[in-house]
């Protein structure tokens, strides 16, 4: 049994579990990171301390300061978590469309939210813009800035990816990651290329998001939208430069929703939309090779009490067309 002396100690070593129910209908191994069991509930809070850990180390940060982060929340809880205990404040600007339980769980752990309109990212009302201009603003405040500070990939180079392979006993033959900031894709592929150069790395991307089209053709385009949260981009960040990728799949909601549901109900396992989007990315890989025995990676990045207000009313999922289905 793992013991932690603090809650900035208990980040990482979360357990591997084999999803039986999609492991047997493909004859294949399907893992997944359990990251909804970091401290602040989210795989972000590795992000959170990678970038708390280096503003340290580089000074910017001393007791007392402030942090600023724009966010889709899961990062901004992770980094009210860990600043709480460590003493710094928090201010956090995000959309104000996320699921309500992410605003909630930050005011209750002490953060300042600011929530404002969602709009595309060369406005300069964007939360991204939004966060940078507040920390520009205010002395003593340390802007986190999770998509261009390299110090969110590099924590997962450091812990996420040795953890898979010492868990799989080096026997990893594909991760399956969705991107947002590239952070978790990005020190994660890099390392297990450098450790197990054959491992197959496939990025998942909602519809609306542009990282798909980008591995495929080199450009970001991509149409229409997703209900998923916090992932999805339509421009390279640093974190995703350093990412190692062989191909990418493109996941509709409807079978996002459906491996949500499917996984509840076979497997115990209630998870938030882009820990679904991931598996159903993990399952379409292990059909491709069906029957193998292949050990498939991806990441629970979240559990799905955060999107409850969402997911489990009925006339949410009537407005948006999503009422679970058979997994097919």
């Amino acid at each position: 049994m793992i013991r932690a002396e603090s809650v900035w100690e208990s980040v990482g070593n979360t357990p591997l579990i084999r999803i039986k129910s999609l492991s047997e209908r493909t004859g294949c191994d399907i893992y997944g990171k359990a990251e909804f069991l970091n401290p602040g509930g989210s795989i972000k809070d590795r992000a959170a301390k990678g970038m708390i850990q280096k503003a340290e180390a580089d000074g910017r940060l001393e007791l007392g300061g402030v942090i600023v982060e724009g966010t889709a929340g899961n990062t901004g809880i992770g980094l009210a978590t860990l600043a709480a205990e460590r003493g710094y404040r928090v201010i956090i600007t995000m959309p104000n469309n996320q699921a309500k339980e992410k605003y909630q769980m930050l005011e209750a752990i002490g953060a300042e939210v600011r929530a404002v309109p969602p709009c595309p990212f060369a406005n300069p009302n964007h939360f991204y813009h939004q966060a940078k201009r507040i920390a520009e603003e205010m002395p003593g405040a340390v802007w986190a800035d999770q998509f261009e500070n390299t110090a969110n990939a590099q924590f997962h180079y450091d812990t996420t990816g040795p953890e898979i392979l010492q868990q799989l006993d080096g026997q990893v033959d594909v991760l399956v990651a969705a991107s947002g900031t590239g952070g978790t894709i990005g020190g994660t592929s890099t390392y297990l290329k450098e450790h197990k150069p054959d491992t197959t790395i496939i990025v998942t991307d909602p519809e609306g998001s542009g990282t798909h089209d980008y591995i495929k053709t080199g450009a970001f385009t991509g149409e229409g939208g997703s209900v998923t949260e916090g992932i999805g981009i339509k421009r390279l960040t640093a974190n995703f430069a350093r990412a190692v990728v062989d191909d990418a799949l493109r996941i509709t909601d409807r079978q996002m929703i459906d491996t949500l549901f499917h996984v509840a109900r076979h497997d115990g396992l209630f998870l938030g939309t882009s820990s679904a989007l991931n598996l159903y990315g993990a399952y379409a890989m292990a059909r491709r090779y069906q029957g193998s025995g292949k050990k498939i990676v991806t990441f629970l990045c979240d559990h799905g009490s955060r999107y409850a207000s969402k997911v489990l009313d009925k006339d949410w999922l009537t407005e948006k067309d999503l009422h679970p289905r058979l997994l097919e």
